[in-house]
């Protein structure tokens, strides 16, 4: 099953062009896809979404497993219809979450037994159901079942985690291929773990290559380790993954981590970064992020980006945005959020003009250079 096609190579790094081609349209990739957890991007609406140019973001599992229930998801017709958003969604397994949740959970070969957060409640969830729910919502991609290992965990803890995801994969795959062959559920990706530790990300790597998924994830990264740590487990992982398949970071919405992985050939990444920290007053703009509450701006009337085209910079200034904020109004999370996300679609579609005119490297120092300066 084949949804992918590069379509150019830079001629200085490993960064690529492509295509995806899903369900509910085609994605022009490197894309950047906004989290949209419990089935909404936070304090944005589908209209919002559509006019910046998305048309494929992620939703979890876990959460949506949990509440609303795939009972009112299922009755709804789908994910897509329940939340009305006619692009793609890609649906992460629940893993991550389970992942972070150590002291309410408890890893078996058989599956993973968790508590729920909202109430207490004790639920069980194997590669086998994980795929079932995401069949049950309709993603157009889908995720197995993994176990990642945290920043600073030990070699026997790693191998431990990545048996256990080893194995979910191929059990996953079966009940995957089992859909298909009754017309339903969109593409499963398998995932690469294996922590910080050379040998098991390659051990991952075969594995999950093997597996012939229509992609290829990298997980357990971004889970603490130094900047210096994420760039060479990223390009050491990124380098043992078939081309022909797209490939997925998991969990990176920085600009420095995301042209990092492009970089690297890396087609697909999200985050709730943007959304999280605009609904905390905190946008970005070439010269750097910065936080609007700050004194400096209560007589800037400068958009937040004088470069930037989104309609929050066309119609609104620092000082009416740090009013906002201040005063503690709904709108500065819409409208902070909004740019926000504008600003990393921005870049990434610039980052592939500059691929397919083989000067990405030069694009990322340039852009680099300009936005951390402030960082300094």
């Amino acid at each position: 099953m084949n949804i992918f096609s590069e379509k150019h190579r830079d001629s200085s790094s490993r960064a690529r062009t492509g295509t995806l081609f899903l369900p509910h349209g085609t994605v022009s990739t490197p894309v950047f896809m906004p989290v949209g957890t419990c089935g909404t991007v936070k304090a944005l609406t589908r209209g919002d979404l559509e006019e910046i140019g998305f048309n494929i973001i992620l939703s979890n599992t876990y959460h949506l497993y949990l509440r609303p229930g795939t009972d009112v998801i299922g009755a709804a017709g789908g994910l897509h219809r329940f939340m009305g958003w006619p692009g793609n969604i890609l649906t992460d397994s629940g893993g991550f979450q389970i992942f972070s949740l150590a002291r309410l959970r408890k890893i078996r070969e058989e599956g993973v037994r968790f508590q729920s957060h909202i109430d207490g409640s004790w639920h069980f969830i194997d590669p086998e159901k994980a795929v079932d729910i995401q069949t049950i919502l309709g993603s157009d991609i889908q995720m197995q079942l993994d176990v990642c290992s945290g920043w600073g965990a030990s070699r026997k803890e790693t191998e431990e985690a990545l048996a256990a995801s080893s194995a979910w994969l191929l059990r996953a795959k079966k009940t995957w291929e089992e859909k298909r062959r009754e017309g339903l559920g969109g593409s499963l990706f398998a995932i690469v773990q294996g922590g910080f530790f050379r040998d098991l990300r390659e051990r991952s790597a075969v594995i999950a290559s093997q597996a012939d998924t229509p992609g290829i994830a990298i997980g357990g990264l971004s889970v603490g380790e130094p900047e210096e740590i994420f760039a060479e487990y990223l390009s050491y992982a990124a380098s043992l993954l078939p081309g022909g398949k797209p490939r997925y970071v998991m969990g990176i919405g920085t600009p420095r981590y995301i042209l990092e992985a492009v970089e690297q050939g890396i087609d697909m990444f999200d985050c709730v970064l943007p959304t999280r920290t605009g609904r905390n007053g905190l946008v970005f703009s070439r010269d750097g992020s910065f936080a609007l509450k700050k004194a400096e701006f209560r007589l800037d009337f400068r958009p937040i980006d004088e470069e930037c085209g989104c309609k929050v910079c066309r119609e609104y200034s620092r000082a009416y945005l740090r009013h906002l904020f201040k005063s503690g109004e709904i709108l500065c999370s819409m409208l902070a959020s909004y740019h926000n996300l504008y600003f990393l679609h921005d870049l990434v579609r610039n980052a592939g003009k500059a691929i397919e005119e083989n000067r990405f490297t030069s694009f990322k120092k340039d852009f680099l250079s300009r936005f951390e300066k402030r960082e300094k």
